[in-house]
């Protein structure tokens, strides 16, 4: 029996842009002159001879080479047989390449799609909140036969292949499926197994063949190299059912929430060893044992998916799903991850939605248009930065960020997001001059589809993972953005106090002498304290850029910028909000940060930094044990002035008040060197104030001068309260009082 392959039906294939390389290849039934056969066809290139292999009974059926390009056919008649129709597990491949080798393997066109209807129509609605399922590289095993799925949406491009190590990444070999008209590719590819390399190559409609990273991906290798790596992430056994059980409390707006900032690459490094990145298993038992010494509720990793530029920190992302192969496998993350909610540490990480870099193998003009992101430049390039924004307004984009957003959640338990420049999304003209921005439909400068795409992203996060912390690093006087989606806000659990944090800074640079004219700066932040879930970030864009260190930017002497920083902390930790501190700043750090070394750890030899660090392990302990301190941080009633006024000596006073209106702390800063003997401040009642923190410690590194253990308040008025007392203020000092009665 001849062929009944068309030579024209053929250009396609050879060309790699045929969009349904099936209708070639694979089995097909066939008839000639009314006798029924099979035929099975497959694209050999590099074949030199080739046959059809019974799987059932191990014969052997030639293969006629029908096109010089590598096009092989074998028919074999079903009238005698009774064999109607044949799949991928009824028969196999067997090959002679040019080298001599011979090799046995499945059809992958003998496999229908695992893609169905209902997957590319959620796809196409935006709605497939687990597309992480479906899309990119998959371990299945159809009828007995083991394999690879790839999916990839590629809408525009004339074809997509799978290339790999598996196939000598060669583009001919393994041509994709599409879709129509949802523009997924889709191919199973038998045999393939956990640790396959692999990448998609893509013929743009250009004519221009580019190997594209798989924006699904799981696992890549180590940068320099880009392939990225079949994974199966559920083989990973978890063992913190204890932490995600209370998790929602331990999450909650009146539990204590104090973050310890960190990046894995540079916070330890072997000293044997200086250049080298510590794993995520070697870390995990030395943080876990670090965050516990210092009392920190939480960690946050900069961004742990793959970035090709080490130094740009993870915030240049191409693996959105992809834990950095730098400090291990993603089983290795989770193992991290693991330990610290065994310890009793939650996990958040930095998210970055707002752009994604420009490199060829990357999401930027992915099948040859500006697929993920906007074709005009005023809408989808960052000046600052040279990255591409990406089309919120497109579902199949917004669906992508949601669904990664929630995979973190899913596979890797963690505990919170912290979303990364989200002034940049809200913003059309965000760092732009006029002329080089394009207004929204109305007329104006907000973004409508990243305002969209925000809300719907915390909407279904906090809907699918109740008590996950979703953080918006937000700069500007956006409304409501820690607020509920019902109310019109964009439903961010905390917002980061960016005021707040440059105001203090700004004034903590002022000589002591001088800040008496900057009064202000301090009390500014209660105006609006209390609008948002605020959280206190100094975080590591304080500390790079030139800044120096948080140390190095205090002003004074040398005894001075330790107390200054002293003082700086325990402000911080008694003002309302949640807190969170890079690392490095609590043990005083000289050096700016630098991602390619590890902290100045060495430095914990002088006393001076050494007590600096047992400070905020001790403001850490005290704000987790003392629920004025952190119950009510984001209602006015868990605040009240004693004395904001007295610019002149530079001093504040305030009560932190729990739910339970008698547990209350008095707080008062000293932000001079000049001790205050005898300073009298008005107290609810007339009891016995135990002094319960004071940064002017000797153990602390300060000079010890301090009210002996407590004061007795006695019943004579003062600032518009009943009873009153007399302090002793430290030079450059934060003193906390506790009453006793």
């Amino acid at each position: 029996m001849r062929t009944q392959v068309p030579l024209e039906a053929i250009s396609p294939l050879i060309g790699c842009h045929h969009e349904n390389p099936f209708a070639l290849l694979g089995p097909h039934q066939v008839e000639d002159n009314g006798r029924k056969a099979l035929a099975v066809r497959a694209f050999l290139p590099e074949a030199k001879q080739a046959w059809v292999v019974d799987a059932a009974h191990g014969e052997a059926r030639p293969m006629r080479r029908i096109h010089p390009a590598g096009l092989y056919e074998a028919i074999h008649s079903t009238e005698d047989s009774g064999l109607s129709q044949l799949d991928g597990a009824s028969y196999a491949i067997q090959v002679i390449d040019k080298n001599g080798e011979r090799t046995t393997m499945h059809d992958p066109y003998a496999f229908e799609p695992l893609l169905g209807d209902i997957d590319l129509h959620l796809l196409g609605e935006g709605k497939h909140w687990s597309s992480y399922e479906r899309l990119g590289a998959h371990l299945r095993t159809i009828d007995g036969v083991t394999g690879v799925n790839f999916a990839v949406w590629a809408p525009n491009a004339q074809g997509v292949s799978v290339v790999g190590d598996f196939n000598g990444w060669n583009a001919k070999l393994n041509q994709m499926r599409k879709h129509i008209p949802s523009g997924v590719w889709e191919l199973f590819v038998p045999g393939l197994t956990d640790g396959t390399l692999y990448k998609f190559s893509v013929k743009q409609q250009s004519g221009r063949v580019v190997e594209k990273c798989d924006p699904y991906a799981f696992a890549a290798e180590v940068p320099p190299k880009t392939a990225n790596v079949v994974t199966n992430l559920d083989s990973y056994e978890w063992s913190d059912s204890e932490w995600m059980g209370g998790r929602e409390k331990l999450n909650g707006f009146d539990a204590p929430i104090s973050i310890y900032e960190l990046h894995l690459g540079s916070w330890r490094r072997d000293p044997a060893d200086p250049d080298r990145w510590l794993s995520y298993r070697e870390i995990a038992p030395q943080l876990v044992e670090y965050c516990q010494q210092m009392g920190f509720t939480h960690v946050e990793l900069m961004p742990v998916s793959e970035h090709p530029f080490t130094g740009s920190w993870g915030y240049q992302t191409v693996g959105y799903f992809a834990a950095t192969s730098r400090y291990g496998s993603p089983q290795d993350l989770m193992f991290l991850i693991d330990a610290l909610h065994q310890g009793g540490i939650g996990v958040v990480i930095d998210w970055v939605p707002a752009h994604f870099p420009k490199d060829d193998h990357g999401l930027r003009m992915f099948d040859g248009s500006a697929l993920y992101e906007h074709s005009d430049p005023r809408q989808g390039e960052h000046p600052d930065w040279g990255t591409m924004i990406f089309n919120y307004g497109r579902n199949e984009v917004s669906n992508f960020l949601i669904s990664n957003a929630l995979f973190w959640l899913d596979k890797y338990h963690i505990d919170g997001l912290r979303v990364d420049a989200v002034a940049s999304m809200l913003y059309l003209d965000y760092s732009r001059e006029d002329g080089e921005w394009i207004p929204n439909r109305f007329g104006g400068r907000e973004n409508l589809e990243a305002i969209d795409f925000l809300k719907r992203f915390n909407e279904e996060t906090h809907l699918q993972y109740p008590g996950v912390l979703t953080i918006a690093e937000e700069s500007t006087a956006w409304t409501g953005v820690s607020r509920p989606t019902y109310v019109g806000g964009l439903g961010f659990s905390l917002k980061w106090n960016m005021g707040w944090m440059n105001d203090t800074l700004r004034y903590f640079h002022h000589e002591s002498i001088h800040r008496k004219y900057h009064h202000d700066e301090l009390t500014f932040s209660l105006i609006y304290a209390f609008t948002e879930n605020f959280c206190l970030p100094f975080s590591h864009d304080e500390v790079v850029h030139g800044k120096g260190s948080m140390l190095d930017q205090m002003p004074g002497d040398m005894w001075q910028k330790f107390a200054n920083l002293r003082l700086l902390y325990g402000y911080m930790w008694t003002h309302p909000g949640k807190k969170l501190l890079f690392m490095g700043g609590e043990f005083g750090q000289w050096h700016e940060w630098n991602y390619n070394e590890s902290l100045q750890w060495h430095l914990l030899q002088w006393e001076s930094h050494e007590g600096l660090q047992k400070y905020v392990s001790h403001l850490n302990h005290l704000y987790r044990n003392e629920p004025a301190l952190h119950e009510v941080d984001f209602e006015n009633g868990g605040f009240e002035w004693v004395d904001c006024h007295n610019h002149e000596d530079s001093v504040l006073a305030y009560l932190r008040k729990a739910k339970d209106p008698k547990d209350y702390l008095l707080v008062c800063s000293n932000f001079t060197p000049v001790p205050r003997q005898g300073y009298k401040l008005g107290v609810p009642e007339a009891v016995w104030f135990e002094e319960i923190s004071n940064s002017d410690s000797t153990y602390f590194g300060g000079s010890d001068v301090g009210n002996d253990g407590g004061i007795q308040a006695v019943p004579m008025e003062s600032h518009g309260r009943p009873a009153s007392l007399e302090i002793s203020l430290p030079p450059l000092s934060t003193v906390v009082l506790k009453p006793r009665r």
